[in-house]
């Protein structure tokens, strides 16, 4: 399966995002998905299957629990796929960064001299 395939769905992108905070308990991300999405557990279960099997997520017996987390080469893989459309919103972000940077710098110049503080 690709990894476009994988992040396609909806619960396995969740899934990732609370794998991203850190390792968690296959019970602990059932629940939220199931709350979330109104899933079944074996459907959860199935989702981390497709994940773990594409090296999204990896699993780690802890004595009767099972604890996943992120699996980084994808992601990485995805990011170097990415890397040759950065050129189109990079330059924008940058601006956009300036004009916040300016914006503030007016607002505190603004500030002080109506506290009467030399600018």
């Amino acid at each position: 399966m690709h990894a476009f395939d994988v992040l396609g769905d909806p619960v396995r992108r969740r899934i990732l995002e609370l794998l991203a905070e850190g390792e968690m308990t296959s019970g602990a991300v059932c629940a939220v998905i199931r709350e979330e999405f109104g899933i079944s557990q074996p459907a959860v279960s199935q989702h981390l299957k497709v994940l773990r099997e594409a090296g999204f997520a990896t699993v780690r017996p802890e004595g009767a629990r099972r604890l996943y987390r992120v699996g980084a080469d994808p992601l990485r893989e995805i990011d170097a796929w990415l890397d040759r459309f950065r050129r189109f919103w990079t330059p924008h972000l940058d601006a956009l960064g300036t004009e916040l940077a300016r914006g503030r710098r007016e607002r505190r110049l603004r500030e002080s001299e109506e506290r009467g503080e030399p600018s």
